[in-house]
């Protein structure tokens, strides 16, 4: 209350707040109203809140409290670093703030130079509809597998399915650790740095199956220029005396053979076709000749051109091995627990994986990187705000990537250090690390301990599946208790669902029946179907979410929320390491209000230590 001096487009503006009063209105009629003295109230907090779920995110503009509003009007920070509970309204609050950045930069900033990186594809058309709600365009919108595959259109990145299956030997571990790490980041700097004075692979350039430029030739133009030249000058240097030699060769090429016969065996359409930009008439047979002849040449030569603008001579295939093969020289791999000879035998692993053309995530960032670094590549620099979900899932090298990417532009982080699905015990790390690649000085982190997804009872229980859950608060907002049914058999745990399913549905809730695995999803929904259930199974991230019951494997869960949530198998075979700790917290802190587990034969040892008062055992 009081003096308040809020920003807009035409620069501050000063008034005197008196009183706040807030309305539910529901078709046309005032419902409810209140009146308020800071911040929005907790009765009509509790009414928004106990709404029922759909499938698309709502905007939050009637809920917004002064924590969130803090991540949403922060104009000064480069990195803005938000770490919130599950269900803390860090996602909402994110995109309240690009609504807010567009209003306030109106005219200077657009949507097209604002780009948000969402966990997967089926997260990011859930949130689809929240920017125009709130009156503005949406940003630019990427998975980061999207991200880096549209640049390697040939070759078969690791996807999320892929990544979540994977079993990894400890030494694999060990290894997709290093490659994550920003030591590894600037080992990639430092062997491109060593590429100036030798070492870079070429490829040879042909036209019509025959070496045009060879490889050794490219190699002695590259190194011909002195030690002022770095890789991106170097590169663009070589370029230009390529394409210069090309130029000279256009003349002496017009009398090769293929020419003749394809000048010789041109069609009258052709013929017209090629003469519109050319003389009506020759002053004889020669000067015919030579000017079809150069026509065809230069045609020809364009594929040339083009493998020399886009530096397809080099061989980054081969060179991003040799990188590898380098890494024991230039990295202190003992202090990982990794010996050398353990690095270069996963070195020969990822060959035969490579030629396959297929590329583990782990590599696809310091392969792109290494792309970058030798050939000068800047990023986008019209970009301005970049925004980050679940960060925790993002190894330090990426983030580090998506620094050099967009080098201009501001940062927003956000995500739960407690939620770490694909990075797990290295989430950690990840603030201390990302904190290297910015200003201190301009560095702002918030913490976000309020949960209000949940009802107390879910949030309560969930916390308590973790180690560090003491930080997280739950809104005082009643349910009934979690619920654990555990039987001998699959068959008991199908009657126990169907029973849950059918007081869910009773109560016109969404539920979403959420197992670890794929191959766990599919097993059951094909169950549910054959017991007549109206069920969506989700598989993909590039599916959408339907309403009613669904079934989603655990890696799609991500950032998502339902009325119930039906946990499918929370035994001891499916949750037993520790690193698993958080996946369970993550699934079960999707429910919003009901929140069902069942397991057969035995319940998983993570809940050994949360206190039996937290929830009850079905019948």
């Amino acid at each position: 209350m009081g003096k308040v001096t809020y920003q807009t487009p035409d620069g501050p503006q000063q008034v005197n707040v008196s009183l706040k009063r807030q309305f539910v209105i529901k078709n046309g009629q005032i419902q409810t109203m209140f009146d308020t003295t800071e911040t929005i109230g907790d009765q009509m907090l509790l009414e928004v809140l106990g709404e029922k779920s759909d499938t698309q995110m709502k905007t939050i503009v009637t809920t917004i409290q002064r924590e969130q509003n803090q991540i949403i009007r922060d104009t000064k920070a480069d990195l803005l670093f938000v770490q919130g509970a599950a269900g803390s309204g860090k996602t909402s609050a994110v995109l309240q703030r690009v609504a807010y950045l567009l209003y306030r930069y109106r005219g200077n900033l657009t949507s097209s130079q604002v780009i948000m990186f969402s966990p997967n594809q089926l997260f990011s058309d859930y949130i689809s509809n929240v920017l125009p709600e709130l009156g503005e365009q949406n940003m630019v919108q990427f998975t980061y597998y999207q991200y880096v595959t549209r640049r390697l259109p040939h070759i078969d990145v690791q996807n999320l399915f892929s990544q979540f299956e994977q079993q990894l030997t400890p030494v694999q571990k060990k290894i997709a650790r290093v490659k994550g790490s920003l030591d590894f980041f600037n080992a990639a700097k430092t062997y491109a740095t060593s590429l100036e004075r030798s070492g870079l692979r070429f490829r040879d350039i042909r036209f019509r199956g025959e070496v045009f430029f060879s490889r050794k030739r490219i190699r002695e133009i590259f190194y011909s220029y002195n030690e002022n030249y770095h890789m991106g000058n170097r590169l663009n240097a070589t370029k230009e005396r390529l394409i210069k030699m090309l130029n000279r060769k256009i003349e002496s090429e017009t009398k090769a053979q293929w020419v003749q016969e394809a000048v010789q065996n041109l069609s009258d359409e052709t013929i017209r076709s090629m003469q519109q930009d050319g003389p009506k008439e020759f002053k004889n047979s020669d000067d015919e000749y030579r000017f079809f002849a150069r026509q065809l040449v230069m045609k020809g030569f364009d594929e040339i051109q083009q493998d020399i603008v886009r530096n397809r001579f080099i061989n980054i295939r081969g060179q991003y091995v040799s990188f590898l093969r380098e890494v024991p020289a230039i990295y202190d791999l003992a202090a990982e627990g990794i010996s050398e000879d353990e690095w270069q035998a996963e070195v020969d692993h990822f060959i035969d994986v490579f030629k396959q053309r297929q590329l583990p995530m782990a590599d696809a960032t310091p392969y792109l990187h290494l792309y970058d670094l030798i050939t000068g590549r800047h990023g986008e620099r019209e970009m301005r705000y970049v925004f980050v979900d679940e960060i925790q899932d993002y190894t330090p090298y990426q983030l580090a990537y998506l620094k050099d990417s967009f080098p201009r532009a501001k940062f927003t982080l956000l995500g739960d250090l407690n939620q770490a699905i694909f990075t797990k015990d290295d989430s950690r790390t990840l603030i201390n690390e990302t904190s290297k690649l910015f200003d201190p000085e301009k560095t702002r982190v918030v913490q976000l301990t309020q949960s209000y997804r949940s009802t107390k009872q879910v949030t309560d229980f969930t916390k308590a599946i973790l180690t560090s859950g003491q930080k997280i608060v739950a809104f005082n907002r009643q349910g009934p208790l979690p619920k654990l049914v555990v039987r001998p058999d699959e068959a008991g745990l199908m009657t126990a669902l169907e029973a849950q399913l059918k007081v869910n549905n009773e109560a016109k809730q969404t539920t979403a029946v959420i197992a670890k695995t794929l191959e766990d999803a599919e097993a059951i929904y094909e169950q549910m179907k054959a017991a007549g259930i109206k069920v969506t199974l989700i598989k993909s991230e590039n599916q959408r979410l339907a309403a009613g019951v669904i079934v989603v494997p655990s890696f799609l869960a991500k950032g998502l929320e339902f009325d119930a949530v039906v946990l499918w198998q929370v035994n001891a075979a499916n949750y037993h390491e520790e690193d698993e700790r958080e996946l369970l917290y993550t699934v079960a802190s999707r429910a919003m209000h009901q929140l069902t587990m069942l397991a057969s034969p035995d319940v998983t040892p993570l809940l050994d230590k949360v206190p039996a008062d937290l929830y009850e055992r079905g019948g």
